[in-house]
This record gives C-alpha cells, sequence and structure tokens, in this order.
C-alpha cells in the first residue's frame, strides 16, 4: 500500500476529536477501500476502540432493512425480519464502536432507497459513542450527517515513485524499469489497473503484456470475477449508477468523449 500517507495521516487526525463522521470519496478503482483498512488497523485505532471495530461490506444490500441486517449479523445479534432497532439499540448502549461501511454507495446511490439510507445513517449518527467512517464512489456525501471537517477530497491518482513502489509489491522485481513505466503508462496511476497489470506481468513479463495491450486493449483487465479486481466490471457499477440510467442520453455522451482522445475540458463543456 503506496501513495497515500498523507490521506491516513489526514483522517487519523479527524479520529482526535469526538466520534467523528467520515466519507472516502473517489472514483472506482482509486483504492479507497484500501485506504480505509490501514486506519482500521492502525495501533492508535486499536487501542481506542478495541474489538469494537466493524468493517461492513455493503456490496449485498439493496435496501435499509438488508442493510441493517447485515450490520446485525456483525453486530452478532439474534437473526430477524428487520433489525434496524436492535442495531440501534445495541450501538447506543456500547462502548465507543468504529462502524466502516464500504462501497455504500451501492445501497445509497439508487433514488428508491437513498431516503431510508440517509434517515438510517442519521439515526447512527445520533449516537455519541459512534464512529462512522464510510467509502463510497463519486464526489457526493450522504446528507442527514454532519460529516466532520476539514472533509477529505475525493481520492486522485496515485503519484509516479508510488505508482512503482506498488507495481514492485506484485510483481517480481527483475523487470528493466524502462519497461515498467511503459505498463504504468497505459494504467494512469490507478490503483486497480495497476494492481491487475502488475499481477499480469508477474506471470507473462513486460513485453507480453505490452504486446497483448495492442491487440486486446482493456479487454485484459477483465480476467476476474471479483469486481474489486475487475476494471470492467468496475466501469460497468459506475454505468448503472442510477444518477448515469436517470440521464437518457446519458450514456450516448459518454460514448461520444470517449472517441476523443483527452476527453472534454469543463471550459468546452460549459
Amino acid at each position: 500500500f503506496h501513495g497515500r500517507d498523507n490521506e491516513i495521516a489526514d483522517i487519523l487526525k479527524l479520529f482526535e476529536g469526538k466520534s467523528p463522521r467520515i466519507a472516502i470519496l473517489g472514483a472506482g478503482g482509486m483504492g479507497k477501500t484500501s485506504l480505509s483498512k490501514p486506519v482500521l488497523h492502525h495501533s492508535d485505532i486499536a487501542t481506542k476502540y478495541h474489538a469494537n471495530r466493524f468493517f461492513i461490506a455493503c456490496d449485498g444490500s439493496t435496501n435499509k432493512v438488508e442493510l441493517a441486517n447485515i450490520i446485525g449479523a456483525h453486530l452478532d445479534l439474534n437473526p430477524g425480519k428487520d433489525l434496524t432497532q436492535g442495531v440501534l439499540r445495541h450501538l447506543s448502549n456500547a462502548i465507543p464502536t468504529l462502524l466502516v461501511l464500504d462501497n455504500l454507495e451501492t445501497v445509497w446511490d439508487p433514488a428508491e432507497s437513498r431516503k431510508e439510507i440517509e434517515e438510517f445513517l442519521s439515526l447512527l449518527t445520533d449516537i455519541p459513542s459512534l464512529t462512522l467512517m464510510i467509502t463510497m464512489r463519486g464526489a457526493e456525501r450522504p446528507s442527514q450527517v454532519k460529516w466532520t471537517r476539514p472533509f477529505s477530497l475525493p481520492l486522485q491518482l496515485l503519484a509516479q515513485e508510488a505508482a512503482q513502489k506498488m507495481f514492485f509489491d506484485i510483481a517480481d522485481d527483475g523487470h528493466l524499469l524502462e519497461e515498467v513505466n511503459k505498463v504504468l503508462g497505459l494504467t494512469d496511476n490507478m490503483p486497480l489497473v495497476i494492481n491487475l497489470l502488475a499481477h499480469l506481468v508477474d506471470t507473462e513479463g513486460c513485453s507480453t503484456i505490452l504486446s497483448r495491450w495492442k491487440t486486446e486493449k482493456t479487454s485484459l483487465l477483465s480476467e476476474g470475477s471479483d469486481k474489486r479486481l475487475n476494471f470492467e466490471l468496475s466501469i460497468s457499477l459506475s454505468l448503472s449508477s442510477s444518477r448515469i440510467t436517470s440521464m437518457p442520453h446519458s450514456r450516448e455522451l459518454l460514448s461520444l468523449l470517449s472517441i476523443l482522445p483527452d476527453g472534454l475540458s469543463d471550459v468546452e463543456l460549459k
């Protein structure tokens, strides 16, 4: 894990206050989940919250009840049809607790569930002893929550040095730096893409991957079924979000923009 030291330090500083509410935002593939885990396991956080640290993957939830039931399962509550009130009661009676809701956008993004999710988050953050940290695709925070300031900016691409270190953590370090930089040039230094290509280079070598890229392009990045390690599925998740599907011509516009080598600038859009 490289290139996020400043972001980790900024988040840890927020924990100096009482029960912060923190949102880690950014585009798909930027490493939001990867950033949350060093925070969750940091020695200062472990000392403060002990075993009351819970990492909840929200991918399997489609509404508030399902989300509450998943949280309830992590809290070892007895199963039930709707554990919303049970979760709130349990956390209200608990000692300081850290709750990390990962990929919250999967349940928050659909318009039909957004209001109830935001109301649930509001109830959670009304609990004085509860610290909430979420990771979400995009740059928008759920409303009805008083998020702790200063807000963190959406995660950006990695610096070249950090990208190289991440690459060599995965692939054999016997590759020529010149070839490695050519491979990294295909990634735009996006963590997910670096991860995928580095694993391919580890088994096939830089020259083979550079050659395959000429004919296969991004299909090279779609060889896994795990969405966390599949670039095509990551893009598909973004394109299927309600923010895209609610605008009839959005996909057509995106397909046109993709033809332009450098996209379209904000000035040109205006």
